[in-house]
């Protein structure tokens, strides 16, 4: 009787499904097309691509999924751990067989459900200490341009604890930074034309101090300017603190854009004209005689009269400077100054009293 039972219900749930199975059947169509999403991914170069030696590569993403790279030249695979909520981590330590260089593309992809996101390092693998600054001539080449990077410290190293960084240069760039003893790197998006902003909140496996060495980095197609930090993760104080916040917000602050020489003709009068008309009348009443001498000394006149007036002209003429800054708000305010000024274009300036003071 029990076995007739069970196999009634089996034979009622093949014609009319349960809401249970239609429910379990709608989460599994939903997982199944939810597009995974890939934020970042990037690697902490080394010096060479020597055997033994160890790239470590962070991806940041959807959570929930599993993720794994492989890298142009290698001859193992790469797997990716998600070691907290949407960042996965994985290292590959080069084998002797190994051909891979700087330039070796890397990919990685990003499985949630059925559905895999997949996105190429925009990075080199190998690459110098970081903090190295690109040399005039790369700069001068097309590289992009840091003006500015600066940090505003916690009162604290500890966990749940953050540190804001601040980063202006070229504008459209790619912008990150990275702090010695945390893992993966921070990305600092641009806010405003040419200013870039990120913070990272300090986790309980980080290894920060005061001096840990920061290194911003501005990337530009395939070209990349890094800079160093010069000063202390660790705020002396609150008063300090409150200044350092009041620097980063200041809304008369930018950089010079660009330093135009502007010349402005001064205006002729009648005493150039009569002056140059005298002149060109006697020369041309040195010439010929009867009357050719009388139309060289009415020509010579008229065209002592126009050259006169130009001299004048030009005795007049005054030249001034304006310079253009742009300013962290994004806004351009231009500064007029009589005599060249002292600072270049890219200096960190601020605006006060209709003037402009290196900052």
């Amino acid at each position: 009787m029990y076995k007739k039972i069970v196999l009634g219900l089996f034979a009622m749930a093949a014609f009319f499904p349960l809401p249970f199975f239609a429910n379990q059947a709608q989460a599994q169509n939903y997982t199944a097309t939810a597009t995974p999403r890939i934020d970042g991914f990037d690697v902490q170069a080394v010096r060479a691509p020597a055997p033994g030696s160890e790239l470590a590569f962070t991806l940041y993403g959807s959570p929930g999924g599993s993720a794994a790279g492989q890298i142009g030249g290698a001859t193992g695979g790469l797997v990716l751990t998600e070691t907290e909520t949407g960042v996965y981590e994985g290292s590959y330590t080069i084998r002797q067989r190994d051909k891979i260089t700087a330039n070796s593309q890397t990919t990685a992809n990003l499985r949630v459900g059925n559905q895999v996101a997949s996105t190429i390092l925009d990075e080199p693998l190998i690459g110098a200490p970081s903090g190295r600054r690109q040399s005039r001539a790369a700069v001068a080449a097309g590289a992009p341009k840091i003006d500015y990077f600066d940090v505003d410290p916690a009162r604290q190293l500890v966990a749940g604890e953050e540190l804001s960084l601040i980063m202006s240069g070229t504008s459209g760039g790619k912008a990150s930074a990275r702090i010695a003893g945390v893992k993966g790197k921070i990305v600092l998006e641009e806010v405003r034309p040419g200013i870039y902003e990120g913070s990272h909140t300090i986790k309980r496996r980080d290894r920060i101090e005061a001096n840990s060495v920061v290194t911003g980095q501005l990337r530009i197609g395939e070209r990349e300017t890094n800079a160093v930090l010069g000063k202390s993760l660790l705020a002396s104080s609150g008063h300090q603190q409150r200044e350092r916040r009041a620097a980063r917000h200041c809304v008369d602050c930018g950089v010079v854009e660009a330093i135009n020489v502007v010349e402005v003709k001064g205006e002729g009068s009648y005493l150039g004209k009569i002056a140059g008309g005298l002149a060109g009348a006697l020369l041309g009443n040195q010439v010929g005689h009867g009357t050719g001498k009388t139309v060289a000394t009415v020509a010579g006149a008229a065209g002592g009269a126009y050259v006169g007036n130009e001299v004048e002209k030009r005795v007049k003429t005054t030249k001034h400077y304006e310079v253009i800054v742009r300013l962290e708000n994004g806004g351009t305010q231009t500064i007029t100054y009589t005599e060249q000024p002292s600072f270049a274009v890219g200096a960190r300036v601020k605006v006060e009293n209709g003037a402009l003071t290196v900052v």
